[in-house]
């Protein structure tokens, strides 16, 4: 069997799919590891690297041949189309914005996981690439925020003064707004932290940081796999008017919340912006999905009314020696799930993860996620 990885075709992306630590672990006779030429030389593994844990080195015209393509984000539909019935493509694939390419793969006979949509399972949690990038950008999103701020974070007691701690506001305490928050505290920060799931608020006191508590009737804020469950407008009109005053006496303003599938909600009008004072930093994560802030401008940095609002889209990207590694060795887990002893691959729908992740097997269309998204397209 072939696994294929390739460079990846979006402009800006620099991970890659698989790095040279983790492919030693797929390495076995039955598999043969094909690595297109300095597919991960933006995150700075070279491929000498590869060759020395056991890869070959090939060129982009592998795809015909590959079993297995492992990616981290989509594909373009020339590469679908290069790939070969049956083939199995794996990674960060977007459903929600390539279903046309999702198609395209359906109609070639490719077998699509989509890991977006792993189920939030303990068995699972090693394969989990959400979660891992979302570390990565929750740490980073703080670093970006310290050097964009003219203050800096910790409280100073010297000679000449003291100074105070810089007030940083959390919104969303999922993965990556956990990791801001302790980043934050790390710096010095005084931190609080906003989520409309009330059962949040002790994971956030752990990590030394204020829950910021609304008046806000909540009990229903999240789904059965423990994701935000998107408000009512009536709710997010009222969550908007509560939290102003918490954003405006922030120094810095970290963003996170996201609603799987849907637009991010907006949480920090224009509005509010213009009311935040001179110097504040608003880092948005959820800039990829529409962005928390009204203001923010997805894939760049602007500054509005003295504040910076940074709408950078792929975050963990920014670290992407790290980030590679991480995800690399949740696909690496995935594969485990998937290899049989003999070397060949066993896509099982009756397994949980499996059955949550398959977007379309045979030519046809098997999530019903991506069937209605196919329907409405």
């Amino acid at each position: 069997m072939k696994i294929f990885i390739p460079n990846e075709s979006a402009t800006g992306e620099t991970r890659v799919a698989l790095v040279p630590g983790a492919l030693r672990r797929l390495i076995v006779p039955e598999i043969e590891v094909l690595v297109e030429s300095h597919a991960g030389m933006l995150s700075a593994y070279g491929d000498d690297a590869y060759r020395t844990a056991g890869a070959t080195i090939v060129s982009a015209e592998a795809w015909a041949n590959a079993d297995v393509v492992l990616a981290v984000g989509m594909l373009a539909e020339d590469q679908i189309r290069q790939m070969h019935s049956g083939a199995v493509l794996a990674g960060l694939l977007s459903p929600h914005r390539n279903a046309a390419r999702i198609a395209v793969a359906a109609e070639k006979g490719i077998t699509a996981l989509a890991l977006e949509y792993l189920p939030r399972i303990t068995r699972a949690q090693a394969m989990d690439a959400l979660s891992s990038q979302a570390n990565i950008a929750g740490y980073k999103a703080v670093i970006m925020a310290s050097e964009r701020s003219p203050r800096i974070f910790p409280m100073l007691m010297t000679a000449a003064g003291t100074i105070q701690p810089a007030k940083v506001l959390v919104i969303g305490a999922g993965v990556a707004g956990l990791q801001a928050i302790a980043t934050a505290r790390r710096l010095g920060a005084l931190v609080s932290a906003y989520d409309v799931r009330p059962a949040v608020k002790e994971q956030v006191q752990s990590l030394g940081a204020k829950f910021v508590e609304l008046p806000l009737e909540t009990s229903s804020a999240a789904d059965a796999r423990g994701y935000a469950r998107e408000l009512s407008p009536e709710q997010q009109h009222k969550q908007r008017d509560l939290m102003a005053r918490v954003v405006i006496e922030s120094d810095v303003v970290i963003t996170t919340a996201a609603i799987p599938g849907k637009p991010a909600p907006k949480l920090i009008p224009d509005e509010v912006v213009a009311r935040m004072q001179t110097g504040a930093v608003i880092v948005d994560l959820a800039a990829e999905s529409g962005g928390n802030c009204q203001s923010t401008e997805p894939g760049k940095t602007i500054e509005k009314n003295g504040v910076t609002i940074v709408g950078i889209t792929n975050v963990a990207g920014t670290a992407p020696f790290h980030a590679s590694q991480m995800y690399a060795n949740n696909l690496v887990n995935l594969m485990k799930l998937l290899l049989t002893t003999d070397g060949g691959l066993n896509i099982d729908p009756a397994d949980e993860i499996i059955a949550g992740i398959l977007l379309c097997r045979g030519g046809q269309i098997v999530h019903p996620g991506m069937k209605e998204l196919l329907n409405h397209a």
